[in-house]
């Protein structure tokens, strides 16, 4: 029974495809719609997550408040960096980094980047990898040597496909020479190209290229905390020694903050899976509306069809068959609707992921809730133009004309 009125249903919309068209295009612009709007948002949960554990894991990071001026909260120094990793329990290594962005120069190329003076340590806290060469290491930090690790794209934008291993590269008035070039790490958490910059010995950045003025400044620290080890404690122990050192009364606040970068994950994913939430939410009302115009359709297809119902009804067709015939009918037309959307959706969310940057993860587990869900549809708003055609008396109906 519910086979031959599947065959009676495709006959029926092939029968009248521009009007099956129109009718399935709320839905598939509904299903498209919620199937894009959580695709994404769970793609570019999980790029933000990505690129902040690709910082590192337990990364902390200590800067200095904000302001200007002499109220400007102090910034940082090596001894700074000393203090903690001698007093501060649970810290597996520790950098400090100051940065400035100069105009980087080998021989007629050109290209302005950030500059960061680092420790070698910096190199595990925040997961670098070699790609070709090496980091530079302790004796060269310890003399000041005129060395560089760089950016896969310092290399594509300076070096033209040329080795830059051994090669010298002029910032300011100081040649460094280049003895390692990083892993592609791509995009960061905020759009920033990681493999843009230029990294070198602290002591050389201070001694070489900062001004007079701020020479032994440190515009950050970063640190790692030890695996299994309660961040919060590091914390706690880091904000008693800073305020111990700065000298800050218990009255007033902090002029520094550390920062978890797994928190800063959890609040953006979180942030992101709300927003995600509340769009496939309000895709979902166009989905309602592609149910309503199901509805519509189907009214209209009985009126047309009373005639055709009261033959069946008077050669033994019982009012349940009718009723499951239209029931089905509207079944197959947004599932139909379903299928198409899913389709689109899949189209929309590759073209946009290459355009956002966002990783693609179109997940069975959405589409198949958007197809049962569209197949609800059909059988909440085909309920009522179904049981009017089976309520229909067989021989007003054979009167219909």
């Amino acid at each position: 029974m519910f086979w031959n009125a599947f065959i009676i249903a495709l006959r029926e919309i092939r029968r009248n495809l521009t009007r099956a068209f129109l009718t399935v295009l709320g839905v598939v612009i509904g299903v498209a719609a919620v199937v894009t709007m959580v695709t994404l948002g769970r793609g570019a949960t999980e790029s933000v997550k990505a690129q902040i554990s690709n910082l590192g894991s337990n990364l902390l990071v200590l800067r200095p408040g904000q302001g200007w001026g002499p109220s400007a909260a102090p910034l940082f120094s090596r001894v700074d960096v000393d203090m903690i990793r001698n007093q501060v329990p649970g810290i597996k290594a520790i950098s400090p980094m100051s940065n400035t962005n100069v105009q980087a120069i080998y021989q007629e190329e050109a290209r302005t980047t950030d500059i960061q003076g680092v420790y070698p340590e910096y190199f595990q806290i925040a997961n670098w990898a070699v790609g070709t060469g090496r980091f530079f290491d302790e004796k060269e930090l310890n003399e000041g040597a005129p060395v560089a690790v760089i950016g896969e794209t310092i290399k594509k934008e300076l070096f033209n496909g040329e080795d830059p291993i051994g090669k010298r590269v002029r910032l300011l008035n100081t040649a460094v020479t280049v003895v390692g070039v990083t892993a592609v790490k791509g995009q960061g958490g905020w759009g920033d190209d990681l493999d843009d910059n230029i990294l070198i010995p602290i002591t050389t950045l201070q001694q070489r290229l900062n001004g007079q003025m701020f020479k032994q400044n440190v515009n950050q620290i970063m640190i790692s905390a030890e695996d299994g080890y309660p961040t919060d404690g590091v914390i706690a122990d880091i904000n008693s020694l800073m305020r111990e050192r700065r000298k800050l009364p218990r009255s007033v606040a902090n002029n520094f903050s550390v920062t978890d970068t797994r928190q800063i994950a959890d609040a953006v994913s979180s942030s992101t899976q709300v927003m995600t939430s509340l769009l496939g939410a309000v895709a979902g009302v166009s989905l309602l509306v592609g149910g309503i115009g199901i509805m519509n359709i189907m009214l209209v297809s009985v009126t047309e069809r009373t005639r055709e119902i009261g033959i069946r009804m008077a050669i033994g067709a019982r009012a349940r068959e009718v009723m499951l015939q239209f029931l089905v009918e509207a079944v197959t037309l947004s599932c139909v609707g379903g299928l198409c959307g899913i389709a689109l959706a899949y189209g929309l969310c590759v073209s946009l992921a290459k355009v956002v940057g966002a990783p693609f993860l179109f997940d069975p587990k959405i589409n198949m809730v958007a197809f049962l869900f569209s197949a609800a549809i059909g059988i909440l708003f085909g309920f009522m133009p179904a049981r009017r055609a089976a309520g229909l008396d067989p021989i007003e109906a054979l009167r219909h004309e």
